[in-house]
Formats: structure tokens, sequence, C-alpha cells
């Protein structure tokens, strides 16, 4: 408006809405801390002062398996072993199960979905024919010939799941790499005669590697799920205990009826888990924006 002929700006209008700030939350932070729980107290198990759990705890007179108690936290199995250092040693082999077969998704079909988005031509429909023979070949299927040929070792059930995640891993990765490959910083690096191999790994990786890690807690949640499916199925690891085989150990008919602890013990410390890395990876993909990518 004018006034004695000045101009006089009007004030700034206030904004409408307030811009949040965005934080992780407790909730995350608690998710970690069962996490770190979890991992610390399977890794130090055999310095911990827990039962033998191989150990049978028979008390004269009584017939296992006992009820939780002061020196049976989690009670005890058909065999009068402790469950509760059951419950910690059988996360050992889960945890090593679920963190190395997504390790081996993210190594594998992390690169070779990298490499297909960055370089396209004839190499990305022959790696996307692949995760496609991937993805339409029976899991199931693939998890019993695998087995049934190798072993049923921690390493061969490890590789087994490995190889499923590949291909969506790999999608994945594929899809934020061609997100990123047009753009200016890539354009840049490829102007003062970058190779690809730097461009790859000092432009696309530090960028595609966020979406990657989010999903990645995912993934341990879903491998670990699947290891406890696979127990029901006899295709678990052979030796040691894990979640997955604990819980089939107290899904008789008879012992879910007089001792549902023996199941229960593996099954609360397994969906506790699942949930707080399934937490855990939701809040990192909403905090970093980390977009529904079309694969």
């Amino acid at each position: 408006m004018r006034s004695e002929g000045r101009t006089v700006d009007a004030p700034p209008e206030a904004p409408s809405e307030f811009v949040e700030e965005k934080t992780l939350g407790w909730g995350f932070w608690l998710a970690v801390g069962w996490i770190v729980t979890v991992v610390g107290a399977a890794a130090l198990a055999p310095y911990l002062p827990l039962k033998d759990p191989q150990e049978n705890f028979l008390i004269q007179g009584e017939r296992p398996p006992y009820s939780p108690s002061l020196e049976h936290f989690f009670g005890t199995d058909q065999d009068a072993r402790d469950m509760f250092s059951r419950t910690i040693y059988g996360a050992r082999v889960s945890l090593v199960v679920g963190f190395s077969a997504i390790a081996f998704g993210l190594l594998v079909g992390g690169s070779l979905g990298m490499m297909a988005g960055f370089l396209k031509g004839w190499f990305d429909r022959v790696v996307s024919f692949l995760f496609l023979v991937l993805l339409s070949f029976p899991a199931l299927v693939l998890a019993i010939l695998i087995t049934s040929l190798l072993s049923r070792g921690l390493q061969t059930i490890s590789m087994t799941i490995g190889i499923l995640s590949i291909a969506p891993v790999g999608r994945l990765a594929r899809a934020a790499t061609l997100v990123y490959a047009e753009r200016d910083f890539v354009m840049a690096a490829r102007t003062i005669g970058a190779k690809n191999t730097r461009i790859l790994l000092r432009e696309l990786l530090p960028n595609v590697v966020i979406p990657m890690g989010a999903i990645a807690l995912l993934g341990v949640a879903i491998v670990i799920v699947v290891e406890g499916a696979l127990a029901f199925l006899g295709l678990s690891v052979e030796k040691g205990s894990t979640w997955g085989k604990l819980i089939l150990n107290g899904t008789g008919t008879r012992v879910l009826e007089s001792a549902p602890w023996v199941a229960f013990a593996p099954i609360c410390a397994l969906f506790l888990t699942v949930m707080a890395l399934n937490y855990a990876g939701d809040r990192l993909r909403d905090y970093f924006d980390v977009k529904e990518l079309s694969l």
C-alpha cells in the first residue's frame, strides 16, 4: 500500500503450517535396545552364567517338564533342559542365519542390481531375467533341492535363504540405481572421465545403500521367520538349536496342554525380535524418506 508517496511493504504472512522435525522416536530406540540385548546375549552366551542347555536337571520324584521358577525362569522341556538357556543359545543360530543370509543377498543381489541399473543394455536384460527366474521358482522347492544335494549345515541353510533373497534385494538395488543414474552428480563424474567402477562405488553406492540398509533389517526379520518355517519341515540346521526347532519341540498336543511354556518361550523371543527388526526398519525407512520404488 502507498502512504504519503512511499510504498510500505506489507508484513509477511505467518506460515499456516509448521514443518515438523523428523525424529526416530523412543520406539525406535526401544526396538534397537531389544535387538542389541538379544544379539549381545547370543554372542556372549558361553561367557554368561547360564545353565548348560544340554544338561538334564531332573528332580527326584517329579516328572519333567517343570514349570517356570526361580531355578528355571522359562521352565524346562520334556528332557528337563533349561528353556531359558536353550532360548538364548537358539538365538545364536537363528540370528547367524538371519544376518548372514541377508548379507549374502545384499552382496550378490545388490551388486548385480546396481550394475544392471547403471550399465543397462544387454547386461540389464540378462540380470532382470535371472531375477525373474528366481522369483518364479518355488522357494520351498529350491530349499529342498539345495539341502538335499548338499547338507543341512549352518552355512548351507544360510546360503539357501541368501539365494532366495538375491532377487528381491537385487530388484530394489536396480530400481534405486535407475533413480540416481541420471542425476547431475553422476553426469558430472562421467564428464570428467571417471570410470564406471568409481562412479558405482563413490557416487551411486552411498545413495543406494540408504534404502538397502533400511530394507536389510526387514529382511533379517523375514529370514528368521523363514528359518522357523523350514524347521517345521525338517529342513533347518541339523546340528544345534534354533528358535524354530525349539518351537517345534513344544508343539505336540500333550506338551501344549501340560507345558505351554516349552513352545511359548522361544515364540515370545522370536516375536519380540521380529517385531523390533520390523519397527526399526520401518522407522529408518521413514526417517531417510526411502520411498517405495517401482520394482
